[in-house]
């Protein structure tokens, strides 16, 4: 962003960003203002520029969800990117979402898999989606996290909050069973969606699923469909979830099971498509640029 010459950055200095009121003169300031901010200051935000010419991109889990704000997913659907294009309240989806949504709202499109689909959600990330909190956590050298070889679940006891987005605009209506882990690197992250058989239509293959991705995202800048692959053609590093790294790009893979059974599989960058580089994504679309501007690795 800081070497892009076709926009000028508002910033406020490290010593002013918690003054109320010197935050809410340079957002008013602004064309459009990117937030970063907890929900509850975000909500807040959204106040301020009710009645100014100031839009909004919010990266909270705020207004997901929200009557009067659009949901900055360009690959969404047929019309997002005109609505992101002319919305003034655009909310950034988060990073788990974006995978899931990405993966299932094509089958549910197509017919391939239900509303009501008991679906189940494993993912891991990268410790950087824990913020500052984490971070400090795992890359202390006290305690020893960082040689720690496995991944460990976490919010096994709770209603996440991205479970409103994932269904809202997957358009599932069965809540599904969602499991995330934090795994010992950075970033990146694996979402995988185990889809049994049963759940189906009737008669559906691997392949079928397969074409329903490529289908919805031939000719996407970001988001890679990969080949469809025979059992045995993988290996340990097929699924790496830091291959998408330093970009804002998404891989997408359907595994097809001899018993009709498919795992659909979505590697990203937490921090980017999941995040800094889906808000740059957007501030592209809603300022008319080329939406491909300052973010590296398109297809």
């Amino acid at each position: 962003m800081a070497d892009r010459n076709d926009i000028e950055l508002l910033t406020l200095p490290e010593e002013l960003r918690r003054d109320a009121e010197e935050r809410r003169g340079q957002i008013l300031e602004s064309d459009v203002a990117v937030l970063c901010l907890p929900d509850d200051a975000a909500e807040e935000v959204a106040g301020w520029v009710e009645e100014a010419d100031t839009r909004l991109i919010d990266a909270s889990t705020a207004h997901r969800v929200a009557e009067g704000w659009t949901y900055g997913l360009p690959e969404l659907e047929p019309g997002q990117r005109a609505a992101i294009h002319d919305s003034k309240l655009v909310s950034n989806p988060g990073c788990y979402p974006s995978a899931f949504i990405l993966l299932v709202r094509p089958l549910v499109d197509a017919g391939l898999l239900p509303e009501d689909a008991p679906i189940s959600i494993n993912a891991l990330s990268g410790y950087s989606g824990g913020g500052n909190s984490l971070i400090g956590k795992w890359e202390n050298p006290e305690n020893g996290l960082d040689a720690l070889p496995f991944e460990a679940p976490y919010a096994l006891y709770q209603r996440h909050k991205h479970i409103p987005e994932m269904m809202k605009f997957a358009r599932i209506s069965a809540e599904p069973q969602f499991v995330p882990a934090v795994g010992p690197f950075r970033c990146g992250m694996r979402v995988q969606v185990p889809v049994h058989a049963s759940m189906l239509k009737s008669g559906a293959t691997g392949e079928q699923v397969w074409e329903a991705l490529y289908d919805r995202y031939l000719g996407e800048q970001f988001v890679e469909v990969a080949h469809l692959q025979e059992a045995g053609a993988l290996n340990e590093l097929s699924y790496n979830p830091e291959v998408c790294n330093d970009s804002n790009r998404i891989q997408l893979h359907v595994a097809p099971h001899p018993s009709g059974h498919v795992l659909l599989i979505a590697l990203l960058d937490n921090l980017g498509k999941g995040a800094c580089g889906a808000a740059i994504q957007n501030l592209n679309l809603m300022l008319g640029f080329e939406e491909g501007a300052g973010l590296p690795n398109s297809l």
